[in-house]
């Protein structure tokens, strides 16, 4: 299609937005001269729509564009002229196809780089054929009974119709949407029974495959990201404080902003739904190829091997001062990261972060020497993490409870200590607390995705408040899993770790999963192997293996969450010094790793490994390592009143809360910045990623 042809189609559409011809010719002509342009080789088109005339409006798509935009300028070097987005009334079906014939299918050529992304409603169509297929929903997908919407079918002949063979498409979409539903908000709409779909679309996708069948050339397939490998699996969205982002999209980036490029993509999305598990969702990311352990970084292809938590995209006062995105930040702990936290650029030089609003925040210089020399662009890493002490745990309130019930759960949930309630949907929250449908006389609580917490529901006809007390006991446990995820720092950490999970066998141990640091070890010892297989037996014998490549000595505590309801920790048992005194109870202690050693966990001289029990369970371990003792954390864990009386090295934790705030203190221990940072350590935890790494574990046990 030529520059003319593509400005005449797309003509109408404009004059209908009110858009006129200068303005887009003024957009048009600057954004065609940079692509003439031969040196630059990668090309992306954003698409996200939040507001539909016809469907419910969503929050998270503009910031999904964002999210991508920001990624694919300052990780991977994608010029910002060659990144094309439309939004919201701009991204009709017919904008849409036209931008992309124009944009990507006449600019590609063999060997560029091309992202394609969609943030929106998705649904279902049946055909005239008696066939039904998924479909975008574009944004001005309806009109009477004729549907316009853009078939996944019409997408992927037009992916594979480019000379390219670096095509990636990521699509934060899902097309079944759930009879009933709660938590977070839905990326599906019901399919439409009585609808048509529109003449032009189906007239475009035949004219697709009549020149797919005429052309000689081989098809290349796309690398295709997909936010559900369940077809019937939600899309969801995501809110934090100050913005909505699309649960896949904002998982996806942020790991791509840390990630070295050395990673299958089976890894990749391995990390991914881990992230995204912990956040309240079930929700599988799929990946679609034809490409055998296809490498993330062959498609997008970073500019550097060296990673960041985001990128400068401003610069004030001369320099002194600089507006800093923050993608790379794992959103957990984004919520929380607060005031005087520090980053460095590759350089050397330390911003001091000064206030944050959503994903961008102010940050100065620690010293006034050369800021001038600061240019747009430049990668941030983290250095020093500051979260505060005081963090509750957030329960919203579903809005279908009825308004005396939303008093009564307000009530009684003020009295429960470190608890805080909002409305669902208006401000981010940890759980959702409704009714357990279809009883709606019946009382829980939720995750974020819909899964009820608890499995203990109350009696019929029970009172909000008694509900609320009943849930009480066991909210601990769900504010201390929150506490130990604020330590997650796998990408920023500057201790050399690799930590395997294995399957001890009579032959060899079988790899489970893998997880290193990525700024340290992440570009040097990649592994090649396939290490998406997340499923453990039920009676296996496990092992971690850990290994310290670093310099320095490191200790190290394991916590863990089971099922989203019971806590778990490895407790290191020593022998008691007078073992047949009835006064003497068990010991923990400490456990240190040598620079370039190699340990077994559990370190059982009569066993080895640890049996996974049953039933069937969902299993979230943390592996937090420093380079002091964890002082405040075994002396808590002796404390305890635990009711192990095996000494089993991995076993109940009955005061999770108290080990939660242990651990976060003795890594403020460890910090060497707290007396520098003024007034900061008396009411947070100061964290310096050069004396501190967590790495998580995520598993199925079936």
């Amino acid at each position: 299609m030529k520059r003319r042809t593509f400005l005449q189609r797309i003509g109408s559409i404009l004059a209908v937005l009110g858009v006129t011809e200068a303005e887009w010719l003024t957009w048009g002509n600057r954004y065609y001269q940079a692509l003439a342009q031969p040196s630059l080789r990668k090309f992306a088109l954003l698409i996200g729509i939040n507001q539909y005339s016809q469907n419910p409006k969503l929050s998270g798509c503009l910031t999904d564009v964002e999210l991508q935009k920001e990624l694919l300028m300052h990780r991977f070097g994608f010029p910002a002229a060659n990144i094309l987005t439309l939004t919201e009334e701009q991204a009709s079906r017919e904008f849409i196809e036209a931008a992309f014939l124009e944009h990507l299918g006449k600019q590609a050529r063999p060997g560029d780089v091309v992202v394609f992304h969609f943030s929106g409603y998705g649904t279902r169509i049946q055909l005239a054929t008696d066939t039904v297929q998924n479909a975008l929903v574009a944004s001005d997908a309806q009109n009477s009974k004729i549907v316009n919407y853009l078939l996944a079918e019409t997408l992927v002949l037009l992916l594979r119709s480019l000379p390219t063979d670096r095509v990636t498409a990521v699509l934060d979409t899902s097309y079944y949407a759930p009879t009933m539903g709660t938590g977070l908000g839905i990326r599906a709409r019901p399919e439409i029974v009585d609808g048509e779909l529109a003449s032009a679309e189906l007239d475009f996708l035949q004219q697709l495959k009549s020149q797919n069948s005429a052309s000689k050339a081989e098809l290349t397939p796309p690398l295709l990201l997909t936010a559900t490998a369940d077809p019937k699996q939600s899309a969801r969205e995501l809110l934090l404080s100050g913005f909505s982002a699309g649960l896949f999209t904002y998982a996806l980036t942020q790991y791509l902003w840390e990630a070295t490029p050395a990673k299958t993509i089976q890894v990749s999305l391995g990390q991914v739904e881990s992230s995204m598990r912990k956040l309240g969702s079930k929700q599988q990311p799929a990946v679609v190829s034809n490409q055998k352990n296809p490498l993330l970084a062959d498609n997008f292809v970073a500019d550097s091997a060296i990673g960041g938590e985001g990128a400068i995209i401003a610069k004030e006062d001369d320099g002194k001062t600089v507006s800093v995105w923050l993608g790379g930040i794992p959103p957990q702990v984004l919520e929380y990261y607060s005031p005087n936290s520090r980053l460095s650029l590759v350089s050397g030089e330390q911003l001091i972060l000064r206030s944050r609003t959503g994903l961008t925040a102010k940050a100065q210089f620690s010293t006034i020497d050369n800021t001038t020399s600061v240019q747009v662009g430049q990668l941030v890493q983290e250095a020093v993490r500051i979260v505060p002490r005081n963090i509750n745990l957030i329960v919203a309130l579903d809005t279908r409870l009825e308004r005396i019930e939303r008093v009564d759960a307000t009530s009684a949930f003020a009295t429960v200590s470190r608890v805080s309630t909002v409305v669902a949907g208006e401000q981010p929250a940890d759980y959702l607390f409704s009714k357990l449908l279809p009883m709606p006389t019946r009382y829980g609580l939720f995750s974020l995705g819909g899964e009820a917490i608890f499995n203990n529901p109350g009696e019929v006809g029970e009172a909000v408040k008694v509900a609320v007390q009943r849930l009480a006991p066991k909210l601990p446990t769900l504010l201390a899993a929150k506490l130990w995820r604020l330590t997650e720092n796998q990408g920023s950490s500057r201790l050399a770790i690799k930590a395997t999970l294995e399957i001890i066998s009579s032959i060899s141990p079988r790899v489970v999963m893998q997880r290193e640091t990525m700024r340290t070890l992440g570009g040097e010892t990649a592994t090649n192997k396939s290490l998406s297989t997340l499923i453990v037996p039920i009676g296996s014998k496990m092992q971690y293996r850990l290994q310290n490549l670093g310099d320095r000595p490191v200790y190290f505590i394991l916590v863990g969450f089971k099922n989203n309801r019971s806590a778990i920790a490895f407790y290191p048992w020593q022998t008691p010094p007078e073992p047949n005194s009835l006064e003497t109870k068990p010991l923990v202690k400490q456990i240190v790793i040598a620079p370039g050693e190699t340990i077994t966990l559990p370190q059982s001289s009569g066993t080895s490994g640890w049996v996974i029990p049953g039933p069937a369970y969902e299993a979230e371990h943390q592996l937090i390592f420093s380079t002091t003792p964890f002082n405040e954390t075994l002396t808590t864990l002796e404390t305890a009143k635990n009711s192990t009386t095996d000494q089993q090295p991995i076993g109940p934790l009955l005061n999770p809360l108290q080990v939660a705030q242990a651990i976060l203190q003795d890594l403020h221990n460890a910090s060497q910045l707290k007396a520098e940072i003024n007034g900061t350590s008396a009411d947070s935890y100061v964290l310096d990623v050069n004396n501190w790494a967590t790495l998580s574990f995520n598993f199925q046990v079936i």
